[in-house]
Parts: C-alpha cells; sequence; structure tokens
C-alpha cells in the first residue's frame, strides 16, 4: 500500500494512519504516517519479557537530522506540550507499506529511506536505512530516544535515572536499580554520549481517550554517519534485549520470505485474501508459560483471551492452513480447562487463569469442530479434544462455577448482578453497562451448537453422549422462548426480569453456527432482514439499535463515556462475520447472495488503508460516518473478515463431511 502528500497535507492528517509490525512474541513497533507518536503505545520497540505479555516500551524513536551545503533539514515530527514542535514531515515524499513501513524523505538532491521491521522471535528492533547523498558532503544524525515503563504508563525524567554506557558502534541504556537494558549498535558511523532528556511528548491519542497525554524520554547521545558527496550508503540501527549486528538486509529478505511462504501456504491467489493473511500473522504469538502458540486478541492494548482467540481460530489459523498453530492452541486451552470452562485470560505472572466467561468454552467446541472440518485429524481431535468436549457438555448441563447452567428447560443461565460472563462485558468500576444476566441468545446458540457437535462426533467415533437427547429439548425451548412476536427477530435475553427485547447482533448466532435451531428460510430470512436494516453499518454491526433510547452512536471520551458506548451502538468489525454467512445461510447458498455477500466485505479493501493499515480496527462508531475507533488491529475483527471472505465469497469452505 502506498501512500503520498495528500496523506499528510498537515499534521493531524499525517497522524490518522498507523502502521503496526509484530514479532511473534507479542512485542511490537507502530507508529503513524508521519512519524509522530501519538499514542503511548507508539515506538520502535515495544518488548514482550514474558511472552506475549510483560510489555515495556524501551524504545519510543529515531529521529534524523541531516546538514549539507550549509543547511539543516530536520526530519523529525513531534508533538510537545500540545503543539507541533517538529514538522519533518513536510520532507516526507511518500511511505510504502509492504507490509513493513518504508519511509522517503526528499530535500535538494538528497534521498533518505527507512524502512522498519522486528527479528521474529526476538525482542530486537531493525532501522535500516537507504542514503544517497547529493552532489555536497552531508551529515546524518540519529536522535535515539529510550524509556523503560509498562506500556500502559507514562515515564518522567525525575522518576527514573538511566545508566549509558557507550559502545564503539553505539550505546547501552538501562535503568539505574534494575531492569533490562536497551542495547543500541549502529553498523555506520560512531556514537556520542551525550545524556538529556525530550521533555513534554504529547499524546493526542490519549488525550482523546481522557487519558494523561505527556511523557518525558531519555536521550542517552546521538549517531553521526558522513557522507561523501554523491556518495551512496545503506546501514541500519538495531535496538534489543541483547547486543546485535545482524546483517540487515538479509534480515529484512528473511522476514519478507517467511510472509510469503505464510502467503504461499494458504494456497489464496486472491489480492485481498492474501493481505489479510498477512494481516493474520500479526496476533499468532508464542506464550513462554506454556511454551506453545496463542492468540493475541488486539494491538496495541490487548494480550491474548480465551474468547477471542476460539473465535478468531478459524479466520486465523485454519483458513490460512497454519494447522499445526491451530492444533497447539487448542490443546493448551484442552489443557488448562477445569469444570467445563477454558481460560479468559491468563494472567502476565503466571497465576492462576480466569475462567469468567460463559461462552469461550462453547466457542472452544466450535473452534474444534472447524479444525475437524479444515484438516480431517480425528486422531487428535478423539485424544486430545473429545474428553475435553464431553466434560464441558457434562458441566454446562449440571452446572458449573459463576451460575453457568442448563434450566429446566435445558437452555443454559448464567451469571448474576455484578459478574458480566458474555462478549458484552464492559463495565466501569461498579457499573454494568450491558446487564445481561440470564439467558443470552448467543450463549443459547452456542449451547446448541455444541450439544449437536457432541451428537455428530459420537456417532463418528462410536462414543457414548454426554447428554444423549438434550438438543432436541434446547430446540424446542429456545423456538418458543426467544422468537418475539411482536417483531421480526429474537429477544436478547430471557430471564427472571422478563424478555430483553433490545435490538442486538447476538441473534446472529443462531443462524450463522453450523447447526441452527431456526427454519434458514420461514425466520431466519426475518431476522437477517431486520439486522441488515437496523445494524448494519458498513464495517460490521452495530451492537444496538439507533432507535433504542440507550443508544450512544459514537465512541469517544474517557472510560466512562467509552466504556458506556463500547456496546450500546458501537459498531464492531468481528461480527460482520456472522453477519455475511447467516446471510448466505438463509438464501440458500444462491449466486446472488454470493455478490450481496462479496459487496458487504467490499468496505473493508479500502479499510486496510485506513486507521491501522493493512489491518483491521477492533471497533467504529455507529453513526455515519462510522469512523474507526479502539484497537488499530484486532484479531477477531481479520479472522472473521477472512473467514467469511473466503468460505462465503470464494467459496472454499473445508471440504470434510462429518455429518
Amino acid at each position: 500500500m502506498h501512500f503520498g502528500k495528500a496523506d499528510w497535507w498537515d499534521f493531524h492528517r499525517g497522524t490518522e494512519r498507523e502502521w503496526l509490525v509484530t514479532n511473534g512474541l507479542g512485542g511490537f513497533a507502530s507508529g503513524t504516517l508521519v512519524g509522530a507518536n501519538t499514542r503511548r503505545y507508539h515506538g520502535l520497540l515495544v518488548a514482550a519479557l514474558n511472552p506475549p505479555t510483560g510489555r515495556v516500551l524501551l524504545w519510543s524513536k529515531l529521529d534524523e537530522r541531516f546538514a549539507a551545503g550549509g543547511e539543516f533539514f530536520n526530519l523529525a515530527t513531534n508533538q510537545a506540550r500540545g503543539e507541533v514542535t517538529e514538522s519533518g514531515f513536510i520532507h516526507l515524499q511518500r511511505v510504502d507499506v509492504d507490509p513493513f513501513p518504508r519511509f522517503v524523505y526528499a530535500f535538494r538532491d538528497v534521498l533518505v529511506e527507512k524502512t522498519v521491521f522486528l527479528l521474529h522471535g526476538r525482542n530486537a528492533a531493525v532501522v535500516l536505512y537507504r542514503v544517497l547523498n547529493g552532489s555536497e558532503p552531508g551529515k546524518l544524525v540519529l536522535v535515539p530516544l529510550v524509556n523503560h515503563r509498562d506500556y500502559h504508563g507514562n515515564t518522567y525524567r525525575e522518576n527514573v535515572t538511566f545508566r549509558v554506557r557507550p559502545h564503539p558502534r553505539g550505546v547501552d541504556v538501562q535503568p539505574e536499580g534494575g531492569g533490562v537494558a536497551l542495547h543500541l549498535r549502529s553498523t555506520a558511523g560512531r556514537f556520542t554520549a551525550r545524556p538529556d532528556w525530550y521533555l513534554g511528548m504529547y499524546y493526542v491519542a490519549e488525550a482523546e481517550r481522557g487519558l494523561n497525554p505527556s511523557e518525558d524520554h531519555f536521550i542517552p547521545g546521538f549517531f553521526e554517519i558522513e557522507f561523501d558527496s554523491g556518495e551512496a550508503r545503506t546501514f541500519a540501527v538495531i535496538g534489543g534485549l541483547q547486543p546485535l549486528e545482524p546483517d540487515p538486509e538479509a534480515a529484512l529478505r528473511e522476514e519478507r520470505a517467511r510472509l510469503d511462504e505464510l502467503v504461499r501456504r494458504s494456497g489464496l491467489d486472491d489480492d485481498f485474501a492474501r493481505r489479510l493473511v498477512r494481516a493474520a500473522d500479526a496476533f499468532i504469538t508464542h506464550r513462554r508459560s506454556t511454551g506453545k502458540t496463542t492468540i493475541v486478541a488486539g494491538y496495541p492494548w490487548f494480550t491474548d483471551w480465551g474468547r477471542d482467540a476460539m473465535i478468531a481460530l478459524p479466520g486465523l489459523t485454519l483458513v490460512t492452513r497454519r494447522f499445526a498453530e491451530a492444533r497447539e492452541i487448542l490443546q493448551t486451552f484442552a489443557r488448562y480447562a477445569e469444570r467445563g470452562l477454558i481460560p479468559n485470560v491468563f494472567p502476565d505472572e503466571g497465576e492462576r487463569p480466569l475462567f469468567n466467561t460463559v461462552d469461550a468454552s462453547l466457542w472452544f467446541v466450535h473452534a474444534a469442530y472447524k479444525y475437524l472440518q479444515y484438516t480431517g485429524d480425528d486422531s487428535f481431535i478423539r485424544e486430545h479434544i473429545w474428553p475435553v468436549l464431553q466434560d464441558i457438555i457434562k458441566w454446562y448441563a449440571r452446572g458449573t462455577d459463576f451460575n453457568i447452567g442448563a434450566d429446566t428447560d435445558g437452555l443454559i443461565r448464567a451469571g448474576r448482578r455484578g459478574i458480566q460472563l458474555t462478549w458484552m462485558d464492559a463495565k466501569v468500576e461498579e457499573w454494568v453497562v450491558t446487564p445481561r444476566y440470564g439467558k443470552p441468545v448467543e450463549i443459547q446458540a452456542l449451547w446448541y451448537n455444541a450439544l449437536k457437535i457432541s451428537e455428530t462426533l459420537a456417532r463418528r467415533y462410536g462414543f457414548p453422549e454426554a447428554e444423549p437427547g438434550l438438543a432436541a429439548r434446547v430446540r424446542e425451548s429456545f423456538r418458543r422462548e426467544f422468537w418475539r412476536p411482536e417483531g421480526d427477530y429474537l429477544y436478547d435475553v430471557v430471564g427472571d426480569e422478563g424478555k430483553d427485547a433490545s435490538l442486538r447482533p447476538n441473534q446472529l448466532l443462531a443462524l450463522s453456527l453450523p447447526f441452527t435451531m431456526l427454519d434458514p428460510v420461514r425466520e431466519g430470512r426475518r431476522i437477517v432482514q431486520t439486522v441488515w436494516r437496523e445494524l448494519y453499518a458498513h464495517y460490521g454491526l452495530r451492537s444496538l439499535a439507533p432507535g433504542d433510547p440507550r443508544y450512544r452512536g459514537v465512541y469517544r471520551g474517557d472510560r466512562w463515556a467509552r466504556d458506556g458506548a463500547y456496546h450500546q451502538g458501537t459498531t464492531w468489525s468481528w461480527l460482520i462475520g456472522p453477519f455475511v454467512t447467516a446471510y448466505r445461510c438463509v438464501h440458500g447458498y444462491s449466486e446472488a447472495s454470493r455478490v450481496r455477500a462479496a459487496a458487504f466485505l467490499a468496505p473493508f479493501r479500502n479499510h486496510l488503508r485506513d486507521y491501522g493499515i493493512g489491518l483491521v480496527s477492533e471497533i467504529f462508531d455507529g453513526d455515519e460516518p462510522v469512523t474507526p475507533r479502539g484497537c488499530i488491529a484486532q484479531a477477531w475483527g481479520v479472522a472473521e473478515v477472512l473467514r467469511a471472505y473466503v468460505e462465503d465469497v470464494l467459496e472454499q469452505a473445508p471440504k470434510t463431511i462429518l455429518d
């Protein structure tokens, strides 16, 4: 993807798009097109010290200044104390993201090109420069801004002291009193130690989120690289947890080759699908505590969550044919299952996982079923998944933690006041924004799907079922309890205090999962039409219909304002997947429905150039113009766009017949 000066006529326009590079450990680098850091999460190296967690900002920026012919060209772009203090983006000629960001600066008769990438599997960043000097001798000065703090935090000069150890090729920087050292090395020039501070860097995105927008960064000194007239040179500055001086061009070729191989392995020859395959790689990471693969829910601030991982697994690992990683993820969550629940969150420091979710286990069953459809790997499912699946069915049928269990009608009841268990889990202090206690509609859809999967696998393997005949009772109860006679959609929650008629997207799972309790034509088309009319918003589905008095159409402001809108009107990208699949289902997988499905997904082609470049945003406003918000890169957003596009538009669905 290519960008030019029209994309940064001014500072604000130039900061609307962000790039992201990841390292397979949960670490990342991120910034804006024009080089300004506008978030506390921006930096050249956010290292994952306890993969995929323990994230620490170590290297914030590397600002460039070039001198030639008695003139001085500042290429840095920064904001301090709310003002744009350096406007080096005026020299920025173009930016290519393919998939690593490459910035080209042009001034006088000089070209300075830099590419940022991370070494896969290492907490190390490389800034590769190619400089073509003009007709007069020149000098490039590189000023590193470093830090050492949790990636959610802020640093100030009075709170930390850094120790500087110069090296012939660079410098080692470490906070006094402990912490990891950042080793900076250049393959050209020399380093001069001259400790200083950059004071008051301003993060406009954090100000908009109602958070502290100001921070100080330590400057250990500067690199100087001199050029003869007409000289062309390639060199790099490398920063990491160990002193590294790899061949930077060879390292870049290796990283490109790794991604090219992932695309080749996917077997997809469609350009849009191939872009999403590359995007999917950002979320597939290593978890040190288990020694296995996991899925990071989103960047820049999420780690790996059970629900998100299970929803995202088909799109990220099965559609892309990364079957070994899919197997590892399923096996890891199966190993940590307790009382029918799989972990919702693995804590950073190895404490006991948290199991506060009603749907993660049911999504696990669905993900395992999809894995079998794609791979035909019966031996793995029989040995590692079937016992866990049966355990989930038994515990859900008879009752487990968090008041999760089947009622007398066979439907799943879950939660109690103050405890959020569904994916609509926003809570600010004691304020539960979307209380969905009782029997949420999507949980019943997932429960029925799990029971039917259990039936299917029991027949396939000749095993006894955990709860024979329960699926039929669940279907009968669901149809009786959830259809609204007043309108063409389903109740969202059935509880002790009545039936919640909020028009929400959760009901689509009753049509998009492999096993449905509804008649696709008689009931399904009416539901999908209602959802399309009231909830569809170009890049996903609104979480609540605009006509509802609780609807909030703009996700912006402090935490109270943002969380108050999170599931009360905000558009979610991941929901486009169930919507497209349900649409095709209720229209009998006709050619006309395939064309319409392609049209539903078409806006994401342009979205890949916006907000998080090459990625899919977590959420969007419910109101027009449906502005992207939240995380710039969300696993289940990428996964469901990719899955729906490949399965429902390209019609490359898994071939294994299970029933």
